[in-house]
């Protein structure tokens, strides 16, 4: 626990200002060494596939469970489909998989689920507890079939940050853990779209922004050279975000 404060307060400093630093070659290059110890070290230490979050007692759920980044994601379609009840939504999956898929909301509750409550811990500093329902991701890629060469899982949303799609990614290992779910409910309710109704993914052993809102696609690649800027997620494009975030 004393390990994940101090990232998130880390993160939450960074934030807060040095910008010129921040901007250096020298910086970034050292932000990188370090993501690359810091995931190194989790594997190592037997943060695998097996290892889980902390998981709370449902009289421990905080009373309310704020949103961050996007809260309204202000779009025709997708208010159309909030005001439907999202009963047309869909998500794919695409990319390496023997059998492109395209689920609905009613697929989607259709599958096993799985309810864990957890702590969701912001890069800014405030944290929360909240139960989360869904199916486990690596029950959709097993219906897909995931194929030799697929090393990351991208996710792709229905929301956009200055006018450019918002997305993010992570690797086999987490995408195949049993808490990475991709949940509908939050506290027994449909999700709010402050907090990315109707579907997000929950990432138990990442910090908050490597859970992705309004999901829209699931594409599993073999590299993240050629998504996007190429580092794996948004903010990690644009922000010096380390792409992996693991607490």
């Amino acid at each position: 626990m004393k390990r994940r404060n101090f990232l998130v307060g880390m993160g939450a400093a960074f934030l807060a200002g040095c910008k010129e630093i921040g901007d250096s070659k020298w910086f970034g290059a050292l932000v990188d060494t370090a993501e690359s110890w810091h995931r190194g070290v989790h594997r190592t230490l037997g943060v695998s596939r097996i290892a889980m979050a902390p998981e709370y007692d449902r009289s421990e759920v905080s009373p309310f469970f704020r949103g961050n980044g996007t809260q309204e994601v202000g779009k025709e379609d997708y208010n159309a489909h909030r005001d439907a009840g999202f009963v047309d939504w869909r998500v794919t999956v695409s990319g390496l998989v023997d059998t492109p898929l395209e689920l609905s909301m009613e697929d989607i509750r259709a599958l096993p689920q799985r309810t864990q409550v957890t702590r969701h811990d912001c890069v800014e500093g405030w944290s929360a507890i909240g139960e989360w329902t869904g199916p486990q991701l690596s029950r959709i890629l097993e219906m897909a079939g995931v194929q030799e060469g697929a090393n990351y899982v991208i996710f792709r949303c229905a929301d956009t940050l200055n006018g450019a799609d918002y997305y993010e990614s992570c690797d086999m290992d987490d995408a195949m853990h049993p808490q990475t779910i991709v949940a509908h409910l939050l506290n027994g309710e449909p999700l709010p779209e402050r907090n990315g109704a109707p579907l997000r993914l929950r990432l138990e052993r990442q910090l908050g922004y490597k859970h992705p809102k309004y999901l829209t696609g699931i594409e599993l690649v073999a590299s993240l050279d050629d998504i996007e800027g190429g580092k794996g997620g948004y903010w990690e494009d644009r922000s010096g975000y380390q792409w992996y975030a693991g607490i």
